[in-house]
């Protein structure tokens, strides 16, 4: 690879961290072509983009982007994946899905929602985060649920204070 080569490698790597929401750093090494394509489609389907990187690369490009990594750049060492994804828990899924019929990917590290998640230790609490648009919905369902039962009592209300009436007015 030439200088100028690795220095369009480091620009558009730097973009793509600038923008990104969720990224997983995983180490997919060792597994065969067939396991790497599966991986690969899995990814695709999920739309979460796998790419494969230099370390040195990818370090610079730490450095050069805004946002703040924190320890991400000290596990940078051996065979480095990377697993772009818009939702957060997506491809914590993906590896633990994927690890049932085998030992990779790994986990190395995670950025999700500007939070720093090191080791593959970690792939349980990333599984179940939850993503704004879940929150979100979660949050309106508990602010809809009272506003229900009021609207429910008061329409099964109606019929049985009418009754009600009637009966009284009929009495007279």
């Amino acid at each position: 690879m030439t200088r100028e080569e690795k220095k369009q490698v480091i620009q558009d790597l730097t973009t793509e961290l600038s923008e990104v929401k969720n990224l997983y750093l995983t180490d997919i090494a060792g597994l065969n072509s067939a396991e790497t394509s599966a991986l690969r489609r899995l990814c695709f389907k999920s739309n979460v983009k796998l790419s494969v990187v230099k370390n040195t690369l990818l370090s610079k490009a730490m450095e050069a982007s805004e946002r703040d990594f924190g320890d991400l750049k000290s596990i940078l060492k051996g065979n480095t994946s990377l697993m772009f994804s818009e939702v957060g828990n997506v491809p914590a899924k993906i590896i633990k899905d994927f690890r049932k019929k085998s030992e990779k990917p790994l986990l190395k590290g995670a950025f999700v929602e500007e939070s720093i998640y090191i080791g593959d230790n970690q792939i349980s609490a990333l599984v179940s985060l939850k993503s704004k648009g879940e929150v979100i919905g979660e949050i309106i369902g508990l602010l809809q649920s009272p506003i229900n039962k009021i609207i429910s009592s008061l329409k099964s209300g109606d019929g049985k204070l009418s009754g009600i009436l009637k009966t009284l007015s009929n009495k007279k």
